[in-house]
């Protein structure tokens, strides 16, 4: 598990940040987050390129890759005010499913028993269920709940003749009893699956889904003052794994299964920031960015954001910082 660098690209780290080696525990003792890049899409179903996510993430911005990035409004800069550092692409071949997630898991593990929050660069949503088990395994099964950001409840349970695959991770973590599936929230589902033999699944495990539909009429700021409520109960903190297509495709063109009608991306950012401020996170993913779909980057620099917002939040939340979402700018820091 030495660190691989980046396994699509040139060796660069998120905005540049120092790099880490998961081998050498001295690199990433100090750290509050530790990156790592997931480039794996064999889980897909219908289109690929998601490999490329993590490069494409770590990258698009139009400023300086200097390792800071001050926030207008919050008056905390992301990559100062917590100590992020990035291991770098977790070794996954697209062509062995298996041997990717346990590699993947085992470097989630290793970050989450150092005492920081691992923040994954994927990949397809495969890896959410190493990501949120290597979460679980330190914190304890049933210990973390899940706030899932997506337009697809990813509750398959065979596809492709495989028990693994983007559709699916959900259904494994709740199985496998790593995550609780009464402390299991997810926001943005629309469109036309799963079918109605994977809802019954669904319910019978008590998961709470807020489809597009629901959020549109209660409103996103009541549906995640009740996902909150949920999320903190009887667990210890909450993984986040935000799906970029959980966007409407005309924000978030680039990505393997565009469902028209979702969030915009000032919905989902607001979002990624108040969890971070509001609830103790204890692992993250942002997934299924495909730059091979994308137009003029628009993805790509989305999900950069969903992750400076959320490293924002983070400080946020550290700094004991008085936090109004819907305030001016705040004065000083």
């Amino acid at each position: 598990m030495a660190r691989y660098g980046a396994q699509y690209g040139p060796d660069v780290t998120f905005l540049g940040v120092p790099a880490a080696d998961l081998t050498e525990p001295a690199s990433f003792a100090d750290a509050d987050v530790v990156i790592v890049g997931a480039p794996f899409d064999g889980g897909t179903s219908h289109r690929p390129g998601t490999r490329f996510g993590p490069m494409a993430i770590r990258q698009s911005c139009y400023l300086a890759a200097d390792g800071s990035r001050p926030h207008l409004a919050l008056r905390v800069d992301a990559l100062q005010d917590v100590s992020v550092v990035d291991a770098g692409d977790v070794e996954m071949y697209s062509g062995d499913v298996e041997t990717a997630i346990v590699n993947l898991e085992e470097a989630v593990y290793t970050v989450a028993s150092a005492g920081a929050v691992p923040l994954v660069l994927g990949g397809d949503h495969t890896i959410a269920l190493p990501d949120a088990t290597g979460v679980a395994r330190h914190h304890g099964f049933g210990r973390v709940s899940m706030i899932h950001f997506d337009a697809h409840a990813d509750t398959g349970n065979i596809e492709f003749g495989s028990l693994y695959g983007h559709g699916q991770p959900m259904r494994r973590l709740i199985e496998s009893g790593a995550l609780r599936g009464d402390r299991f929230l997810q926001i943005g589902l629309r469109g036309y699956w799963p079918g109605p033999e994977t809802l019954d699944w669904m319910a019978a495990q008590h998961m709470r889904s807020y489809e597009m539909t629901e959020v549109g009429r209660r409103g996103l700021t009541e549906c995640l003052d009740e996902a909150f409520e949920i999320a903190l109960d009887d667990c210890d903190g909450v993984f986040l794994s935000v799906d970029i297509d959980v966007c409407d495709p005309g924000h978030a063109p680039g990505t393997g299964t565009p469902e028209p009608g979702g969030l915009t991306g000032r919905q989902l950012l607001d979002s990624v920031r108040r969890i971070c401020v509001e609830l103790p996170v204890l692992g993250m993913d942002v997934v299924e960015v495909s730059p091979p779909y994308d137009h003029a980057e628009l993805t790509s620099y989305l999900a950069n954001r969903v992750v400076l917002e959320a490293l924002s939040g983070m400080a946020v939340r550290a700094n004991g910082i008085d936090h109004d979402p819907g305030g001016p700018l705040l004065e000083g820091r």
